[in-house]
């Protein structure tokens, strides 16, 4: 299998994904789809035992989604994106039977986050941040709805989706979002090294284990991003959101 827009290594049963969408790793059809597809390859490789998504970026782990694709769009084709998005991803994630872990070389955005927080666990660079503005071009950050209240309470998960305010590495990893801050250089090691102790493990009971630890923890995971998903299909055909994706691309502040 051929990828353009991330390269795929295998290297001591740990299958290393590296995003290289210049310049900050927005998140269109393509991209997705070939994260989708590098798990899929890594999920059916018995000689994996772990999985690192990472960027090839020191600037951005992933700055979200591409928004030019949804000025003018409809909410039959953000609907067709947030499958690939967050419906395929997390049934790939959630079947995955391996340990995944996302280390951040850069801030995660929006999608980026979404791609990142849908890993087991997160290692960051000092410098790295995540953040949700989607409500600054008239849009919500769906998923996050779901994630973020259940992560570190629904007062201060209310006050990051409704502000657009990033939240420094440090306070991520304080509220158990992050599980390592290392300086920038030690990220993709520090990573290597978690994968490594994963793969000492028994792989069958890993499988085991993790798909009861994914059911355990679903619950109406899903379900509830199925109604947000619903919702921002609805805004996106808003005057509102459309002013908002348009001054974004034309790089002017929205008139609402």
């Amino acid at each position: 299998m051929s990828f353009e827009l991330i390269d795929y290594e295998v290297t001591d049963h740990t299958a290393e994904l590296t995003m290289h969408r210049d310049p900050v790793n927005a998140i269109n059809h393509e991209l997705i789809e070939e994260v989708n597809d590098a798990y899929r390859l890594a999920a059916d490789d018995d000689s994996v035992r772990s999985i690192i998504l990472t960027s090839a970026f020191d600037r951005a782990f992933s700055a979200g989604m591409d928004l030019k694709m949804m000025e003018g769009g409809s909410g039959l084709e953000l609907r067709r994106f947030l499958k690939t998005l967050y419906f395929d991803m997390h049934d790939l994630q959630y079947r995955m039977g391996k340990p995944t872990i996302a280390a951040l070389t850069g801030p995660a955005r929006a999608a980026g986050v979404t791609l990142a927080v849908s890993c087991d666990v997160i290692v960051s660079s000092e410098t790295a941040s995540i953040g949700y503005p989607e409500i600054d071009v008239g849009l919500i950050p769906a998923m996050h709805f779901v994630h973020l209240p259940r992560q570190i309470g629904r007062h201060k998960a209310f006050e990051l989706l409704f502000t657009g305010d990033p939240m420094e590495a440090g306070e991520a990893a304080d509220r158990g979002i992050f599980n390592r801050v290392v300086p920038q250089d030690e990220v993709l090691e520090t990573a290597r090294e978690l994968a490594a102790s994963f793969n000492e493990k028994s792989p069958l009971v890993m499988e085991l284990a993790r798909d009861s630890y994914m059911r355990s923890q679903d619950l109406d995971y899903r379900r509830n991003i199925e109604n947000v998903v619903e919702t921002i299909c609805n805004i996106v055909e808003t005057d509102d959101a459309q002013e908002g994706l348009r001054a974004y691309v034309e790089g002017r502040e929205p008139d609402w």
